[in-house]
């Protein structure tokens, strides 16, 4: 399976999650540029730089993005794992086909992941045109609470067990593409090389994001977590681009063995589309997906059968790991469709296998749970609220937290003071310096009086007693 994730410094890893965002303290300049990002207020400035809360971390990305240090990076397995198996196939996510610039063929591609060392190819987006299937028959059910919120996208299913406890139940409990290719990649493999013990068969995820590295780490598909590691897209970008060029001029050939629904699950709207129903939403961007669900969860949002949500901007084209700007792989990933037919994989019957289930439900798990103790956590919250209308309200974060209320949250849990508010001390100073005895001192020292610094320390000692 994937290998271990050893946290950098300046990550707290207390709650036992593996996470696949990281940080580089070296880099960082505590510039609070992130901890403004951050959906879910998981970053706090502490002794001049970032750390990272596990416990409230989604793996979004977000600020590997907006982090112009670079100190913020997403930790994956190398390309060299293949090494480690006497067998390898590539599960190339379809969002690694728009990260090429006059790309007519995805045969390129294929053929480039043969080159490098793999023994097989199989595409997710082959399983994406399963799970399409699937999802038409699912939705169908009458048992089924709408809308269904798709469970393709990982950081999606993670705020959701974190923040919606009355949307869990809407989750889609179909296996993600991924997944499933892994499986029947794994399937193939026995099928035609019955001599290979399963340990020695490598199914290497190309992965867009790293918060489907952090899904394969975590192995929440239970016993049905078929990877054995993931490399990112960017990684296996660089690496396909010398072999590539090795056959300039030569004949593509006809590998790939999908069609339009299959890539398109690579930009936004490319799932709830393929579900050939009138009755959906498709969203991107994380802070635009929040908004999405608070408005589910209020009922702000009705007659709704299926729910797209991905948040990365422009979709998995979009992800941390990628290259290229998402909309311009869009635009190159639609010019690949032109050459596709509208499906090449579809179910043997209307029965969605058993196998294809996550075993493991999505349930509540709160980030922000005060206390264990009802009683206790309200007055928690009493205290919150009180000492939030004492503070400025001005969201600065100069305390090392994103908010006031973050601010506020953090003093009662005793992991903050109040002196950490530049704006409060920086009042407190005004009022000291406003003390009579101290504009005196201060009006002599300005027109060059003798033992100025005598006079000042003693105002400060009188201040102090």
């Amino acid at each position: 399976m994937s290998k271990e994730y050893n946290s950098p410094g300046g990550h707290d890893c207390s709650s036992g999650y593996k996470h696949s965002v990281s940080l580089d303290v070296s880099k960082c300049k505590g510039c609070t540029t992130c901890l403004k990002r951050c959906p879910t207020e998981a970053i706090r400035i502490k002794d001049g730089h970032a750390v990272i809360n596990s416990s409230r971390c989604i793996d979004c990305g977000e600020c590997i993005r907006v982090c112009q240090y670079k100190a913020k990076k997403a930790t994956h397995d190398d390309l060299s794992v293949i090494n480690n198996y006497k067998y390898t196939v590539a599960l190339p996510a379809p969002s690694l086909y728009g990260q090429f610039d006059n790309l007519d063929n995805i045969g390129y591609i294929i053929q480039g992941l043969l080159d490098l060392g793999f023994d097989d190819v199989f595409e997710v987006a082959c399983a994406a045109e399963l799970v399409s299937a699937y999802t038409r028959l699912y939705i169908k059910r009458s048992n089924v609470k709408k809308p269904v919120i798709s469970s393709a996208c990982p950081v999606i299913t993670r705020i959701i067990s974190m923040n919606y406890p009355y949307l869990c139940e809407n989750i889609m409990p179909i296996l993600a593409p991924v997944d499933i290719a892994a499986y029947l990649a794994r399937e193939k493999v026995h099928k035609e090389h019955p001599e290979i013990d399963d340990k020695d068969i490598g199914i290497i995820f190309i992965s867009p994001c790293p918060a489907k590295v952090s899904y394969v780490k975590n192995n929440f598909a239970g016993e049905r977590n078929y990877i054995s590691a993931t490399v990112s897209v960017r990684d296996i970008y660089f690496a396909l681009l010398d072999v590539m060029k090795k056959r300039e001029g030569e004949e593509p050939p006809d590998l790939t063995e999908t069609g339009i629904i299959g890539l398109g699950w690579a930009s936004t709207g490319g799932e709830a589309t393929a579900i050939f129903n009138q009755r959906y939403l498709a969203a991107d961007g994380i802070e635009n997906c929040i908004r999405v669900l608070d408005q589910i969860d209020n009922s702000d949002i009705t007659n709704l059968d299926f729910v797209e949500l991905g948040a990365c901007a422009g979709g998995c084209v979009g992800g941390a790991m990628t290259i290229a700007n998402p909309y311009i792989a869009q635009a190159r990933l639609q010019s690949l469709k032109h050459y596709l037919p509208v499906s090449k994989n579809r179910p043997a019957s209307e029965w969605i296998p058993d196998i294809f289930f996550n075993e493991n439900t999505v349930t509540y798990n709160p980030y922000n749970l005060l206390s264990s103790d009802r009683q206790k956590a309200m007055q928690m919250m009493s205290k919150i609220e009180e000492i939030g209308e004492k503070l400025p309200k001005t969201d600065c974060g100069s305390c090392g937290a994103p908010t006031c209320m973050a601010f506020a949250e953090d003093i009662v849990k005793g992991e903050a003071t109040a002196d950490n508010c530049t704006v409060i001390m920086r009042q407190l100073f005004n009022e000291f310096l406003n003390n009579e005895h101290v504009v005196s001192v201060l009006k002599d020292y300005s027109v060059g009086a003798d033992n100025k610094s005598d006079q000042i320390t003693e105002v400060c000692d009188d201040a102090a007693e």
